[in-house]
């Protein structure tokens, strides 16, 4: 069945059956919150990247979610998503959001904004130096980090320093 969904995924044919429970999909408690503050936005999926990104995408990531990514962003091991969400009421664009559990509440934190063209996709590093791609700065992440994608024109990596989030572009 898995083969025959990766097969019909690539000819852009869906079936409701091959995803009972979606990749995609946000925990208990977190859909509600997300539909609120970020309007008019869904997690980005599969079918909202072109060919060629969905192909670089399971190439890198495999049956992944393109829009999210569970990451211990914050190093204290409580649940936190990265999620790119797509708006496309109007003008198109995405939306780095990072999703924190604390107790039982969802905190959301908006990251950073993109232009939806290419759609951009999220994944998570593991903690180390990472180096910008002019050579001018590097960042040294201490918790897992986040990196926002706009395949084959940007890629910027987020960590949090205890205090902040900072950024370092790694492909432009």
């Amino acid at each position: 069945m898995l083969i025959l969904s990766a097969i019909l995924g690539v000819c852009g044919i869906q079936i409701a059956a091959a995803q009972p429970q979606s990749g995609c999909a946000l925990p208990d408690g977190l859909s509600p919150v997300i539909a609120r503050k970020y309007l008019n936005a869904h997690v980005v999926r599969m079918s909202d990247l072109n060919l060629d990104d969905q192909k670089l995408f399971q190439k890198e990531h495999g049956s992944s979610c393109p829009g999210l990514t569970r990451v211990d962003f914050y190093g204290d091991g409580k649940p936190t998503l990265a999620l790119v969400l797509l708006r496309t009421n109007g003008a198109k664009d995405a939306q780095l959001v990072v999703a924190h559990q604390v107790e039982d509440q969802w905190e959301t934190l908006l990251v950073d904004t993109a232009d939806a063209s290419p759609v951009p996709v999220v994944w998570n590093e593991k903690p180390g130096k990472y180096y910008d791609v002019y050579g001018q700065k590097t960042l040294d992440a201490n918790r897992p980090a986040v990196v926002f994608c706009g395949y084959e024109s940007w890629a910027i990596l987020y960590a949090w320093t205890g205090k902040e989030v900072e950024k370092i572009w790694i492909s432009d």
